[in-house]
């Protein structure tokens, strides 16, 4: 028997639609224990907010937690504490996607381009994503956005390039995509209300759109995940039966046909619930007081 056959028997050894909730929850475990690609970076502790200052001892705190269970890190700012995730990711021997946050004020839009030029030239940057969601946001013109695009590619020739969207943006921009060395393409079947039972061939569609609109680029899931509590949407629901299944699938996927997931995210966060009402404080696979969600 192949090692991708013993892995994907492993994996499938309980059907997920017939698993009791210990065998999910043995599996769900087995699974993070195996470890995934990616995890999104969630920095702030309960209290806290974006715009609030995040000190290096809460980062390396969480980075210790993560950090047997994942081989890469994706960070959204670059500003407020932020830039030092990279730093102590590295320490650790994590890769990072770096993110600079873009948004409508101008002088922290600099800000932040010049902090993720200066953190990638001191070496801490594997892949710098410039912006995320700003055009599902409507925050920039396209063409400002490719002038932070090229303003960095400029700046960081040896580094790869991308810009951070949902994934239909690739195909609906593709100056956007010809600019990009890399698609970061966020894929969230939760938010499109699709049920859980579905979400997977979902999730592999949208993936398949991003990677036809990239034409021969590669194509990085760069968030998905699904919440374990909190307000249906269509027909999507959050519980934590989904919450672990839809991670199962997730991995499973990611391994099997090698696909870079960054998943969506390692650590509850209740400021959230302001923008994604309240399923927006449960997407992590630890709570908000750090601890597992099972266990």
């Amino acid at each position: 028997m192949s090692k991708r056959s013993e892995r994907f028997l492993s994996l499938s050894a309980v059907k997920l639609s017939t698993a009791n909730r210990q065998e999910l929850i043995e599996l769900y475990k087995k699974t993070l224990e195996q470890g995934m690609h990616g995890l999104c970076f969630s920095p702030y502790t309960e209290g806290q907010q974006p715009g609030d200052q995040l000190s290096e001892s809460q980062i390396r705190h969480r980075m210790e937690i993560i950090k047997p269970y994942t081989k890469w890190v994706r960070s959204f700012s670059c500003t407020d504490g932020n830039e030092l995730i990279p730093k102590i990711a590295k320490e650790y021997g994590i890769k990072t996607l770096v993110g600079a946050w873009l948004g409508d004020d101008p002088e922290i839009n600099n800000r932040e381009i010049e902090n993720l030029i200066k953190v990638a030239r001191e070496g801490y940057v594997d892949i710098a994503a410039v912006g995320n969601e700003v055009m599902y946001r409507g925050d920039l013109t396209e063409e400002e956005l490719l002038q932070f695009i090229h303003r960095v590619k400029e700046a960081l020739p040896d580094v790869q390039v991308g810009y951070v969207d949902a994934y239909y943006e690739f195909a609906d921009r593709p100056k956007i995509t010809d600019a990009c060395d890399v698609l970061l393409a966020n894929c969230y079947p939760f938010w499109e209300g699709c049920h859980s039972d579905y979400s997977l061939l979902y999730m592999k569609e949208m993936y398949n759109m991003a990677v036809n609109a990239g034409k021969g680029k590669k194509v990085i899931i760069t968030e998905t995940g699904w919440p374990s509590q909190g307000t249906s949407l269509n027909g999507a629901d959050p519980s934590e039966e989904n919450f672990m299944s839809y991670f199962i699938n997730t991995q499973q996927w990611s391994k099997e046909d090698d696909i870079e997931i960054f998943y969506f995210s390692s650590f509850d966060e209740s400021w959230k619930v302001g923008a994604e009402g309240d399923v927006g404080a449960y997407w992590g696979i630890w709570d908000k007081d750090e601890n597992p969600k099972f266990h």
